[in-house]
């Protein structure tokens, strides 16, 4: 997911500086939302993962 975000990105700054603001402004967001998500799956899994075991 965090791979997913980062093309995003990538598409968003290449869309903005050749001028395709709207693009640009739709994969920045894009790439936001599945940033937090990776942060949120990732914090839950740190969470479970430490656990103690029975």
């Amino acid at each position: 997911m965090l791979r997913w975000a980062l093309i995003f990105l990538i598409v968003a700054i290449i869309a903005g500086f050749l001028g395709f603001t709207g693009v640009a402004g739709t994969a920045a967001w894009i790439a936001q939302v599945l940033f937090v998500v990776f942060l949120v799956l990732f914090v839950v899994s740190l969470v479970v993962g430490r656990r103690p075991r029975t």
